[in-house]
């Protein structure tokens, strides 16, 4: 038992100090310009379709769902709020965040796993190249751009989404969902939206690029990484998607209340 939990641990602050490597190395010239642009553009590619297709039946659900509850309250006319809120508070971070990781941050621990194991990080560190300047860092950045730039994306299609189906499945009407949205609804709730978009990004990008680094093994060993990097984001994301709302629900006042 202890064995186990000596080894969490151990890995935890290695993690913590890749992390601080990386948020010393953001600043430090020269900035790798056109591997910024080369991973923003493959990032942006690969989580496009899916975010947008991803976020129809979100803005969808929760609008049925909540359209449902509202009207069993007598509330009809806060559904608009109340779906609008739901998908740029929380849904819309949460999908960009899904995506980010499952796409691009598969990608970018497969890539450094595979520079790994072909020896290239230590051939890099022998000429006297930083591979967390050189590679991880323009990879961090792109992941925090394409996420925040996605959010609003993912928050735009899930709104529609959720109009659409508060207004034609469960005749809504058009006005009131709007009308509502402006009296709850206030710029912070897209300041937090984007800020947890940005953090989202750079976790998923910095736990794919460790998984990747570290990668042992051979090709099995970066498939395992992958999937480790994976299912390590998720749930960094759901927990810091906690902290993050709770944050802002105690700093920020809520209209209406």
């Amino acid at each position: 038992m202890t064995q186990p939990v000596t080894g969490v641990v151990r890995q935890s602050g290695y993690f913590f100090e890749f992390c601080l490597d990386v948020v010393k190395s953001i600043p430090r010239r020269p900035f790798q310009a056109r591997e910024f642009v080369r991973q923003a553009w493959f990032i942006s590619s690969v989580s496009i379709l899916p975010a947008a297709l991803v976020s129809i039946p979100f803005g969808a659900v929760i609008a049925l769902q909540l359209g449902s509850l509202i009207r069993q309250l007598g509330a009809q006319s806060f559904a608009g709020a109340a779906s609008v809120l739901a998908v740029v508070r929380e849904a819309g971070p949460i999908v960009t965040a899904l995506v980010i990781a499952g796409a691009g941050g598969s990608a970018i621990c497969a890539d450094l796993g595979a520079r790994k194991i072909r020896e290239e990080l230590d051939a890099m560190q022998v000429l006297g190249i930083d591979p967390v300047q050189r590679l991880v860092v323009p990879r961090v950045v792109a992941a925090m751009l394409v996420a925040v730039l996605l959010n609003g994306l993912v928050s735009v299609v899930g709104v529609a989404g959720g109009y659409v189906f508060n207004v034609i499945m469960q005749g809504g009407t058009p006005g009131a969902y709007l009308a509502s949205f402006q009296a709850l609804g206030q710029l912070p709730d897209l300041v937090a939206g984007e800020i947890k978009a940005l953090v989202f990004g750079a976790v998923a990008a910095i736990v794919a690029s460790y998984k990747g680094m570290t990668a042992a093994g051979g090709p099995k060993g970066v498939g395992d990484a992958v999937n480790r990097s994976v299912v390590i984001t998720f749930m960094l994301l759901f927990a810091l998607n906690f902290v993050i709302t709770a944050i802002y629900f105690q700093v920020v006042p809520q209209k209406g209340s």
